[in-house]
C-alpha cells in the first residue's frame, strides 16, 4: 500500500535533550543536509510514474524492505538506474528527524539463550534505522510474565511513540494495551502474543504450527502406541499453550495410538523442568519421546542422562543455542524446531519504523516459517557460527579446554 514520507510532527511527550536516560540504547544524531528534497521527490515521482506504482512502493524497493512482489522490486530498480537515481538516505533521514520518535522495547532477559538472539535482532536492525529519527528505550523484565505489566505502563508514561513487547503476561495487558493504541501508541507483538488487545502486530512463528510440526515429527520417529509427553514453559503464555495444543492435536495423528501421557510446566526455570521432568521419567518408565516448546531444554537434557535415558527417548526441543550441540552430537537431542529469533526481532523493529517514519500500515500479524534443526544441519545456523567465531578468538579455545 502507497505511503508518502511525511514527518513526525505529532510527537508525544517530552523529548529530553542532553542526558541519557537509564535504558536508552540508540539516539539519531544530527542528519547532513544533502540535496535537496525537492530534487529527491521528483526522482521518486518519476520512478513512481513510469513504473505504474505508488510511491510508497517505490520506496520500499529502494529501500530493500519486504511487502512487495520482487518482480515488481526490479521493474522499480530498472527505472531508478535508466533516470540515474540514487536514493539520498541523508535527506530521507531529514524528513523524519525534525521530532525524533521514541519506541519502547520489553523483552525478557531470562531465558537468555533465546531472548539474547530476539534482542540482537532488535538492537541490529535499531542501528540501521537510526539515521530515521528513531529513538528505542530498553525495559527488559528479568523473566517472561514478569513484571511487563509496569514496564508498559512506564513506558507510557515517558511518552514513547510504539512499544515492542513479549508479551508474557497476555491478560493483564490487553487493557493496557488497547488504551494504548486508542492513544496513538503503537503496539507490536514479538515471539509471544496478547491475541486479544487491539495491538498494531505480532511478529512470531506462528505456535500452532510450530507444536504441529513437532507433533507429526515425534509421530514419525516413535514406534505405534507410543506415549510421549510435553514439557511447557508456561500455559498462561499464548506461545506455550497454542505449541502445547498443535503438539497434542496433531501427535495422534501420525502416531496410531498414540498418547500424550503428561503435560508439565517448568515456568523457565531450570531446577523446576529438570525435577519435574525427572519424576515424569519415574512416572512412566515407558515414555518414548519428550516436546519440549521452549528454550529451557537443558535441564531436560540432564533428567534423561540422570535417567540412563538419554538417546533413548526422542527429544525434540526448541531454537538452538551453542550449549545445545554436545546433545545433539550425542544423540540426546533428536530434532529442534526452530524460530528465527534474530530475525523475528528485526522484523518487529523494521514494521514499528515503516509505520512511524513513513506511515506505512502495520501486517496484522507477521508469522515466519518454523525450520527443522538436526545434527547434519546444526552448523548451518547463525547461532552455530556466532559460537564458532567466538572459539576463533585468540587463547579461547584454550581457556575451554583447561
Amino acid at each position: 500500500m502507497g505511503s508518502a514520507i511525511i514527518g513526525l510532527g505529532n510527537i508525544r511527550g517530552p523529548r529530553p535533550q542532553g542526558r541519557r536516560e537509564r535504558g536508552l540504547f540508540f539516539s539519531t544524531n544530527e542528519p547532513t543536509w544533502a540535496a535537496s528534497m525537492t530534487k529527491q521527490r521528483s526522482g521518486i515521482h518519476l520512478i513512481a510514474q513510469m513504473a505504474n506504482v505508488s510511491i510508497g512502493t517505490v520506496d520500499r524497493a529502494l529501500h530493500g524492505r519486504g511487502g512487495i512482489k520482487e518482480s515488481t522490486r526490479q521493474r522499480i530498480l530498472q527505472v531508478a538506474r535508466q533516470i540515474g537515481y540514487t536514493p539520498n538516505l541523508a535527506a530521507r533521514a531529514l524528513s523524519v528527524a525534525k521530532a525524533s520518535a521514541r519506541v519502547g522495547v520489553c523483552i525478557p532477559r531470562e531465558i537468555h539463550f533465546f531472548y539474547d538472539q530476539l534482542w540482537s535482532g532488535v538492537r541490529d536492525e535499531a542501528r540501521r534505522v537510526g539515521q530515521l529519527g528513531l529513538q528505542f528505550l530498553n525495559r527488559p523484565v528479568h523473566a517472561l510474565g514478569e513484571g511487563d505489566t509496569a514496564v508498559f505502563k512506564e513506558l507510557v508514561q515517558c511518552g514513547v511513540d510504539g512499544i515492542i513487547l513479549t508479551a508474557g503476561n497476555p491478560k493483564a495487558l490487553t487493557p493496557l494495551i488497547d488504551e494504548a493504541e486508542a492513544n496513538g501508541i503503537r503496539v507490536v507483538c514479538v515471539s509471544t502474543d496478547a491475541p486479544e488487545s487491539r495491538r498494531s502486530s505480532i511478529v512470531c512463528v506462528e505456535p500452532s504450527l510450530n507444536g504441529s510440526l513437532a507433533g507429526e515429527l515425534m509421530g514419525k520417529l516413535v514406534p505405534r502406541a507410543s506415549k510421549v509427553a510435553v514439557v511447557a514453559g508456561m500455559l498462561t503464555a499464548e506461545d506455550h499453550r497454542k505449541k502445547t495444543d498443535g503438539f497434542s492435536e496433531a501427535f495422534p495423528r501420525h502416531c496410531t495410538g498414540g498418547k500424550i501421557a503428561g503435560i508439565i510446566e517448568g515456568h523457565e526455570d531450570e531446577d523446576e523442568s529438570f525435577q519435574k521432568t525427572f519424576d515424569l521419567l519415574r512416572r512412566v518408565p515407558n515414555l518414548a519421546g519428550l516436546y519440549v516448546n521452549t528454550v529451557n531444554c537443558l535441564p531436560v537434557c540432564r533428567a534423561l542422562g540422570a535417567r540412563g535415558l538419554a538417546g533413548k527417548v526422542k527429544l525434540i526441543t526448541t531454537d538452538l543455542f551453542a550449549e545445545m550441540s554436545p546433545y545433539f552430537q550425542k544423540g540426546t537431542i533428536t530434532a529442534s524446531i526452530y524460530q528465527q529469533p534474530h530475525r523475528q526481532g528485526q522484523i518487529a523493529v523494521r514494521v514499528m519504523a515503516d509505520n512511524l517514519t513513513n506511515k506505512i500500515h502495520f501486517p496484522p500479524a507477521v508469522h515466519l516459517s518454523p525450520g527443522v534443526v538436526m545434527s547434519s544441519n546444526l552448523h548451518l545456523f547463525r547461532e552455530m557460527r556466532s559460537a564458532d567465531s567466538k572459539l576463533d578468538e585468540p587463547g579461547l579455545k584454550s581457556r575451554l579446554t583447561l
